[in-house]
């Protein structure tokens, strides 16, 4: 009798455990199991809280909490009838992780400066030249090789370095967008920008942003999106025509918060200005957007002889010396790039372009100017800009709010953009140090690895002059 009336009293609690998603374990302990379910590429969650993760993660999980909160509540057990509930004998079985997304293309190296001598004799020894690019603006010829079967990329790095010892040469990187799963909005329009105090076109907006050039590296955009209406952005399609087409959401997110007509649901920092945008993706066979270090360094050297300005990118990858080559060339030019400081999370390694001296590293905020909890963070950090649900435009048609240093970055973009505009022979020395001086300083006094010199403040941008 004493037995019958201690299983009814059970049935219900462990009712309960199991339809939550619990899982009784030895123990006398509730262990809630999470399953990542995202690719390797990104994390999967998106919420306000905890820390982020590197890539390479099959997913992002949280474990239950042993101790006070994990059933217990001032060291008396909750569930007092544990001890009679069925332990489990048979072993859980491990899901693996995905696996890893590759980092570069597995067959070739790129380099910058062969002589027509050394080329031979890499040629004559198996190496084939896939693809070669003169960048007019650089004055240097970029090359792409394929490597010799039956040799590994790093053997095959080494062979050509000892074959042409000034040249620069490296792996072929890919790089990729930096977003994560959009955030929901935490008021009804999602505007951002009045975080920063962002002028409005009834400020002089569109006079202050008249002329501006923008140079945008990213994935592919929807030119038909009604937030183009105004027909201020150029597209160009850099990569082979062969290649998958990337994926539409990022390229045209980035580009509407940018330049978005004034009277769409997404209107554009500057929405006076004009884009030209060079679509360097392509969609891997992982499905995942990616760009190689060798058609990068060709879109900067495009937008450099398009005379642009400013250049966002909102992409991130590893190191690469072709791409740090090409960085600095287009920086001795004069021309300000902006870069995303990554979602790989707050230990991460730096990312690059973001971590070139000639870059300016944007992190993200949410609209309470706390530290996004996936961005990157290091003494390479410049600015901080709101980057955690930001409203612009989707990939087909509407708006809706994403998060990620990717739409961070913009900002600043943007920033640089107009005050260029106010004035032309502004020095990217001079565009820092006003930027810096008047951003809203959040964290440690002065420059801190996880704000940089503070929150973008855009409300002198078009009229500082000191």
């Amino acid at each position: 009798m004493l037995t019958k009336l201690k299983l009814a009293l059970i049935a219900p609690i462990a009712a309960i455990a199991l339809v939550s998603g619990d899982i009784l374990a030895p123990g006398n302990m509730i262990v809630r199991e999470v399953i990542g379910t995202g690719l390797a590429l990104a994390d999967d969650d998106d919420d306000d809280g905890g820390s982020g993760g590197n890539r390479g993660s099959g997913g992002s999980g949280r474990s239950g909490s042993y101790g006070a909160g994990a059933g217990w509540s001032g060291g008396k057990s909750l569930f007092p009838f544990r001890e009679f509930l069925p332990r489990r004998s048979i072993p859980r079985r491990s899901r693996a992780a995905a696996p890893a997304a590759p980092i570069r293309a597995p067959d070739e190296i790129v380099g910058l400066g062969f002589s027509p001598t050394e080329l031979g004799e890499l040629t004559a020894t198996g190496f084939e030249v896939l693809e070669r690019n003169t960048m007019t603006s650089f004055n240097a010829e970029v090359i792409k090789l394929r490597i010799p079967r039956r040799l590994t990329l790093e053997a095959a790095r080494q062979r050509a370095r000892a074959a042409a010892p000034q040249a620069v040469i490296d792996f072929n990187h890919y790089f990729r967008p930096e977003q994560h799963p959009d955030a929901p909005c935490v008021t009804s329009d999602c505007l951002a920008r009045d975080v920063i105090g962002w002028p409005s076109a009834q400020t002089g907006l569109s006079n202050c942003a008249a002329g501006v050039r923008i140079g945008l590296v990213d994935t592919a955009i929807n030119p038909d999106h009604l937030a183009f209406e105004a027909r201020n952005i150029e597209i160009v399609r850099l990569v082979e025509e062969e290649l998958p087409e990337s994926g539409r959401q990022h390229g045209t997110a980035v580009a509407a918060l940018l330049v978005g007509s004034a009277s769409s649901r997404t209107p554009g920092l500057i929405p006076g200005g004009k884009l030209i945008a060079v679509d360097a993706f392509h969609r891997g066979e992982r499905q995942d957007d990616r760009s190689a270090a060798f058609d990068l360094a060709r879109a900067l050297d495009l937008l450099t002889r398009r005379q642009v300005q400013v250049i966002n990118l909102s992409l991130a990858g590893p190191p690469n010396l072709l791409l740090e080559q090409a960085v600095m060339k287009a920086g001795e030019r004069g021309i300000i790039m902006v870069a995303a400081a990554g979602n790989d999370g707050p230990k991460a390694e730096p990312v690059y372009p973001a971590a070139y001296e000639e870059v300016i590293a944007v992190t993200a905020t949410d609209r309470r100017k706390r530290p996004y909890r996936r961005a990157g963070r290091g003494e390479h950090i410049d600015f901080a800009a709101p980057g955690v649900a930001v409203w612009t435009a989707a990939s087909v048609s509407g708006a809706r709010p994403k998060t990620g240093t990717s739409f961070a970055a913009p900002f600043v973009t943007a920033a640089v953009a107009m005050m260029k505009a106010s004035e032309p022979d502004l020095a990217p020395e001079m565009i820092h140090s006003r930027l810096s001086g008047h951003a809203e300083d959040l964290g440690d006094p002065g420059k801190d690895a996880v704000f940089g010199w503070g929150l973008l403040n855009a409300r002198a941008i078009c009229k500082t002059k000191s």
